[in-house]
């Protein structure tokens, strides 16, 4: 079995289930893929962009009835709600289509959303736009990073379990780094 072969085979439901979470990790592979021609465009974008939507408007929804809740058993959230809920009374429609951009509110963002006072239609729409330029700026940075590195090193076909690695790998590290990151400005703000 092949990785092309793995890739076709399984990346659509991989993308489906990733994209439900915090799925930028898996968005960058799929827009490698989609540079590699074992995935369709179309079908990343859909998928990627039903998937995101819809865990988006679970979270909202979850806001909307068991907001209060969740803050009380989540202080990491709780410590983000007074900042977010300033964003959201600023600039709603910024907020409900950018949360998904800003690491570390994929699901608390929508959460704390799903508290204020925004209609929920108005959420759909906006989530929708959301979710749509989520999927193409994530997917088009895989897709570049394809690009990039053929680009480069010419024929990759050689090099392409390594590149998927090696991209794999420094989404990850990203990820732990914004967490890190994170973590410590709501230590050090819950310090002052």
């Amino acid at each position: 079995m092949t990785l092309a072969s793995l890739i076709e085979a399984h990346g659509y439901w991989v993308l489906a289930a990733g994209c439900l979470f915090e799925g930028e990790a898996v968005l960058l592979l799929a827009g490698f893929a989609v540079h590699r021609g074992y995935l369709d465009p179309l079908a990343v974008l859909g998928i990627a962009s039903a998937s995101g939507f819809i865990a988006d408007q679970f979270y909202f929804w979850l806001g909307r009835r068991h907001g209060a809740a969740l803050l009380a058993r989540w202080p990491a959230a709780a410590a983000q709600a007074g900042r977010v809920g300033r964003l959201i009374a600023r600039h709603p429609a910024g907020a409900a289509i950018g949360v998904r951009f800003a690491y570390g509110l994929r699901i608390a963002g929508p959460v704390l959303i799903g508290m204020s006072p925004m209609p929920r239609v108005r959420f759909a729409v906006l989530n929708a736009l959301g979710a749509l330029l989520w999927v193409a700026a994530v997917g088009g940075a895989g897709w570049v990073f394809g690009q990039a590195a053929e680009w480069v090193l010419g024929n990759i076909r050689h090099a392409e379990g390594w590149l998927l690695l090696g991209l794999l790998a420094a989404a990850l590290a990203w990820r732990l780094g914004r967490r890190r990151s994170n973590r410590h400005a709501i230590e050090t703000g819950a310090q002052q």
